[in-house]
């Protein structure tokens, strides 16, 4: 871990744009994830955590993937992407939420559960109301693929993505009475010129960091919680262990003395 990375910093918000396309009747979301990656980055530094070139495209194109899909969908939803990969097993977790408006993922390649084949699975989260879980078989290793079916085989309509450029990119998903041949016809160079062939009307911005919010406080609420027993089963006769966040990766040290500090405090 780097001594020079400041761990109190704001992560950079991005922006991610929602246009209308009239006459097509589609929604276009752009953004630019340039910012989000140096956070996501930073915070890979910040815990020791590398990964292959690979596997570190897949983590960064996912989290352009969902953030795209989050920004088109309604402003209580919160949503977790998990792929399911055999072949090398790893598992991709994503998760955002429009409410926080943050986004975080992380790649699992450590006691991961075997399964007869692939999965994309995809849940939605509203407050107040029990979580919608889809899942599809997964063909690919490609995000934005990945996305493409999902929408297809879960939202019931087809949407596409784009790679505009650098980190900018796009995605197009059809709305009732769509141009569909429109649609599918769509290309790289089409996409790059679509301001100028097509009119656009900015419906909203929204924006987004790379944050997950966890914390050793957060840990040590969960721990403290443990009876004597299971305490003693964590520890193991330590006085220091290491923990792990589900969401992001993020590794922190949580010594028995510290706990018991928190759960003095939380007493008083």
């Amino acid at each position: 871990m780097s001594d020079d990375l400041d761990q109190d910093a704001v992560p950079e918000a991005i922006e991610i744009q929602c246009y209308f396309v009239r006459e097509r009747n589609a929604l276009l979301v752009r953004g630019d994830f340039s910012p989000l990656y140096t956070d996501y980055y930073l915070h890979l530094m910040q815990h020791g955590i590398r990964h292959q070139p690979p596997q570190d495209l897949l983590l960064k194109d996912g989290l352009a993937a969902l953030g795209l899909h989050l920004a088109a969908r309604p402003w209580n939803e919160a949503v977790a992407w998990t792929l399911s990969w055999q072949d090398p097993l790893q598992n991709v977790f994503l998760t955002g939420s429009n409410r926080a408006g943050n986004l975080v993922g992380r790649l699992f390649t450590e006691d991961v559960r075997e399964r007869d084949q692939n999965l994309f699975i995809s849940q939605v989260s509203v407050a107040g109301r029990e979580p919608r879980q889809s899942l599809i078989e997964a063909h690919s290793l490609d995000f934005f693929e990945l996305a493409e079916s999902y929408y297809t085989r879960s939202e019931q309509r087809p949407a596409r993505y784009f790679r505009h450029g650098g980190d900018d990119f796009v995605m197009i998903s059809a709305q009732p009475e769509c141009d569909l041949d429109w649609l599918f016809a769509l290309d790289e160079e089409a996409i790059r010129e679509i301001d100028q062939r097509e009119t656009l009307s900015l419906l909203e911005v929204r924006h987004y960091r790379f944050d997950c919010g966890c914390g050793p406080e957060r840990i040590y609420s969960i721990i403290a919680n443990m009876n004597e027993e299971s305490l003693e089963a964590v520890f193991d006769g330590s006085e220091v262990i290491a923990a792990g966040c589900p969401r992001c990766g993020a590794r922190y040290t949580i010594t028995s003395e510290a706990l018991e500090a928190f759960r003095r405090e939380q007493e008083k």
